[in-house]
């Protein structure tokens, strides 16, 4: 049995908004320059037949451009990023929820779906969220409608008993995806090959265990995450840990960042340190933590390279007090 944490139930906080990421460096471009000379008998035919060739070659209509960019990645969902449409407080997609009760489920103790009401693009990845130690599905709801709007459908749970550890976390996070890909209400909007996690404190300790249990999974990210184990190397998920620099109940020296140096390089990881925030950071609505982790799972779960440029190069803000990553390449 691993040790019980003892801090208090996690009440929220109120961190400070976040700025601005810099925009990446511009594409370059390859200019030619020289002179080019024409006959005046060429000059006349090649206005002649100007007409002819814009006919012959009309411009390709959207639906083609569409199509083709549904044949590139048919997993992308909504229109083209940026910075302030990730992080507004809703997302394109409009949502709905439904409850799930504790009673008609086993594994777990019961949630709340959260999911885009409409399936025209397709179906969504999903994602399951534990709450941490004490605390109830509530003190992650924030993170349900936020995420859902951005085309996932997300499952905030409660756990069996508020005191269980990282490891039945781990497996009732792992309850949770099956009954969210197999048996609820939602099941045919859930592509069940884009799956993955998040959960906070004791909650992202059962996040890392599950990554490690279910090397299938796209993609997880623990929120200020406490375990008793140090080790990870064993994850193969790609994974974005989120710690915060204030914290005291599972601070950074001995949690986020040995868990983060412990996931081989291999599986790429990003460690995201929240400047002068607590523990109980997750708690509530925060910018920076939407931001990034929307982010992490629209590039892995949807397989989106056009996320990638919030993540790669190292996001540079205030609310940000350090940052290292892998640097997926698209």
């Amino acid at each position: 049995m691993r040790p019980h944490d003892s801090h208090p139930a996690e009440y929220p906080e109120h961190p400070a908004p976040a700025g601005p990421a810099p925009a990446g460096p511009a594409p370059r471009r390859r200019t030619r320059r020289g002179r080019l000379t024409l006959t005046l008998a060429a000059a006349a035919c090649a206005t002649a037949l100007a007409p002819a060739a814009a006919q012959a070659v009309p411009a390709a209509p959207a639906a083609n451009v569409a199509a083709a960019a549904a044949a590139e990645n048919p997993y992308e969902r909504g229109p083209d990023p940026t910075e302030a449409s990730i992080e507004a407080l809703r997302g394109p997609f409009a949502t709905s929820e439904t409850s799930v009760s504790g009673l008609s489920v086993t594994g777990f103790g019961g949630g709340t779906i959260y999911y885009p009401t409409s399936t025209a693009q397709g179906t969504f990845g999903a994602v399951a969220i534990a709450p941490g130690f004490t605390a109830g599905q509530s003190s992650m709801a924030w993170l349900g409608p936020r995420l859902a709007s951005q085309g996932f459908v997300v499952f905030t749970i409660d756990t069996l008993t508020r005191l269980d550890q990282p490891s039945s976390r781990a497996r009732q996070l792992e309850a949770a995806l099956d009954y969210l890909t197999q048996r609820s209400s939602v099941r045919s909007r859930i592509d069940a090959s884009r799956l993955g996690l998040m959960g906070h404190s004791m909650g992202g300790g059962g996040t890392l265990e599950a990554a490690a249990n279910r090397p299938q999974l796209q993609a997880a990210i623990p929120l200020t995450p406490w375990h008793t184990d140090k080790t990870f190397n064993d994850v193969r998920v790609p994974t974005m840990i989120i710690g915060a620099q204030a914290d005291t109940v599972a601070p950074v020296s001995s949690h986020s960042e040995p868990f983060y140096s412990t996931i081989p390089a291999a599986s790429e990881k990003a460690y995201l340190e929240l400047a002068g925030a607590s523990h109980f950071a997750p708690n509530s609505n925060n910018t920076t933590i939407a931001k990034y982790s929307i982010s992490w799972l629209k590039r892995f779960i949807d397989n989106d390279t056009r996320y990638e440029q919030f993540i790669c190069p190292a996001p540079r803000e205030a609310t940000i007090s350090e940052y290292r990553d892998t640097c997926p390449s698209s």
